[in-house]
């Protein structure tokens, strides 16, 4: 699958949701979707970017823009986090790498002085008319999605 690049419209596949959803892209045409890429449910940095979506997510509805989580942890990883930090977004499991793969997310990256396959703390944002206007990659948490707020706020 080639991975998608600005400019092109939501992938439309289906993917394992908290909730017990399956959720397709596709299906929110006429919101703003931010999909967020992130390594690991319950580690420190990964805790305080979803935090930080928590604490700005009635924000982030009022711009009539949907949040998601991504990471390869499954299903049940992802029930335990999203209410252990009361997340009021959905978080979508991807064990295969589909969606990985198609925001080429995954890279070698060092840990404890080992190479491993990780996914690389990335935002992608589509537009209400589900085309991909904004991508964030190699991102930083400090005030990351203060800025994904301002770019949400510059589409409406």
């Amino acid at each position: 699958m080639t991975p998608l690049t600005l400019g092109n419209a939501a992938p439309d596949l289906e993917i394992q949701s908290t909730g017990g959803k399956t959720v397709r892209l596709t299906d929110y045409a006429g919101q703003n979707v931010v999909l967020y890429f992130y390594p690991k449910d319950n580690t420190p940095g990964c805790t305080q970017e979803g935090c930080d979506f928590r604490d700005l997510s009635e924000r982030f509805a009022a711009l009539n823009t949907v949040v998601f989580g991504v990471s390869r942890d499954s299903v049940k990883m992802h029930e335990g986090f999203k209410s252990k930090q009361a997340f009021p977004f959905e978080l979508l499991s991807d064990p295969e790498e589909m969606l990985c793969g198609l925001f080429d997310v995954i890279r070698m990256k060092n840990m404890y002085g080992k190479q491993v396959r990780g996914i690389e703390r990335s935002t992608f944002l589509f537009d209400s008319r589900g085309i991909l206007v904004r991508e964030w990659r190699k991102v930083k948490v400090k005030d990351h999605v203060r800025e994904v707020l301002l770019a949400v706020e510059g589409l409406n």
